[in-house]
Formats: C-alpha cells, structure tokens, sequence
C-alpha cells in the first residue's frame, strides 16, 4: 500500500491491470506553453495534472521530468543575444525549475503529495536529487518531480529525462509531445511526413531523427528502457499507455 499519503485500498489490485508500475513522464515546455506564446497554459497543466492524478490512482508510480523552452531556449538564446553556452544552459536549468513548481503547485492543489528534487542545490524551495531519497517518495505514493536538467550544461532536458529514468528504475519513459509520435520529418512543416507506429534505438539513431535528443536514445538502448513518444493533449492519453493501449511511437529493441 501507499504511505499515509497514499490513496486508500490495495496497491496490488490498483496495479494488477497496469503495463508499466512505474514511469517516468517528460513534459516539454512547449507542451506545458499550450496554445500562448509564451509561459504556462494554465488549462493544459490543469489537464495534464489530471492525467497524473489518476494514473497515480490506479496505483502508477509517477515520476515527471520537465523541459524549460516555454520559458528559455539555451541554444537558441545564446546564439541571439551572444552570451555563451553554458550560461544559456544554466538559465533553461531555472526555468525547468519554475515549470516544476508550477507542476508541483497544481497537483497538490489536487491533494497530491509531491516532491521537487533538483540537479542544482536550492534548498529554500526544493530537495536536492537523490536517488534513494527519489525510489522512497515514489514507493509512498508521492509524485516526484525532477528539475534542473543533470546540473551541467551541454546536456539535454531529454538526455536528463532518461538518465532519471534509469537510476529510479522506470518501466518506461513516456515522452510527450504536441504531435502525435515520431515523424519522418516535422509534421508542421511538412504536410507529407508519416508516423512511425515502431522504431528499434538503432533505427532512430541512423535515420537521425529529432523528435527527442540522440544521446537520451542511447542512454534507454544501453538501458533497455522503452520510449514512447506521444500527444499529451488527448486528455486519456496517458491513461491508456500504462494499461498497455498502444498510442503513440514506440521505441524499443527490435
């Protein structure tokens, strides 16, 4: 059972159904940016709070890694205003801190217990990532959200997103998107790209795909830890993948 936190019956009947027991969701900034131009689209974190909500309450374990481009593009903006790199990184690494807040914020709205773990050590308002002190909130039913990136530059919010996966021992990294999975080319821009249903690591790699950094690829292919890449706008989305439904692209060993 979950912790005096938890939500109430028998964690083993919640689970029973379920495909994955323990995931690690990323939410990008452009999804959490929603239809603004700029920030927070407070219906889409209400709407994707919900989703963690329930899945939590089939007995899920929840762990959220969040991008920071709603708020800040390091690479981007560096390039723009002229500062270097690492700088530009380190100030995406803060603005994945306030969407984690704003994360945070809601769910407990939602009487969700949660916790911020962060890369970079800010005490007045988050814990400092450990690993041992992560597994332990998700095993009492807490949502632990992770921000920040790795705490280095030159290192995705993907890439970050995966390594967290690996070291709670995540079933499966469910990466969502404003578009439906992976493409053979930007579905925005092209009218004529087509959706991948299946991808192995290794067909990913070569095709050299964007939809999500290439070193958080060969970090889950080392790992064996499947990807999935969705639309996180479909309010059930996320439901359905824990129970097994197949939504999205699928990255895995052939």
């Amino acid at each position: 059972m979950f912790g005096s936190e938890g939500s109430s019956g028998s964690s083993s009947e919640r689970k029973s159904n379920l495909k994955f027991r323990r995931v690690l969701l990323k939410i990008s900034g452009e999804a959490l940016q929603g239809k603004l131009d700029f920030g927070i689209d407070p219906q889409f974190l209400e709407t994707v709070c919900h989703q963690i909500e329930e899945i939590r309450s089939l007995g899920c374990e929840v762990a959220v890694a969040v991008g920071g481009g709603n708020i800040w593009r390091g690479v981007e903006m560096a390039e723009k205003i002229g500062i270097d790199r690492a700088t530009a990184d380190y100030m995406g690494m803060l603005a994945t801190v306030m969407n984690s807040l704003a994360i945070q914020a809601m769910l407990e709205k939602m009487g969700i217990p949660t916790r911020v773990q962060t890369a970079i050590d800010m005490q007045k308002i988050a814990e400092p990532y450990i690993r041992r002190k992560a597994i332990r909130h998700l095993e009492k039913g807490r949502v632990v959200i992770f921000a920040a990136g790795v705490g280095s530059p030159f290192f995705s919010s993907d890439t970050a997103a995966a390594l967290r996966a690996i070291e709670i021992g995540a079933e499966v990294f469910l990466r969502g998107t404003k578009v439906e999975g992976i493409y053979t080319a930007d579905p925005k821009k092209d009218k004529d790209a087509q959706l991948f249903s299946n991808l192995t690591y290794t067909e990913y790699l070569a095709k050299d795909l964007k939809a999500m950094d290439a070193t958080a690829v060969a970090l889950c292919r080392e790992n064996k830890i499947p990807i999935i890449v969705f639309n996180i706008n479909e309010p059930e989305n996320i439901k359905k993948l824990i129970m097994g439904e197949k939504i999205g692209t699928e990255v895995k060993e052939g």
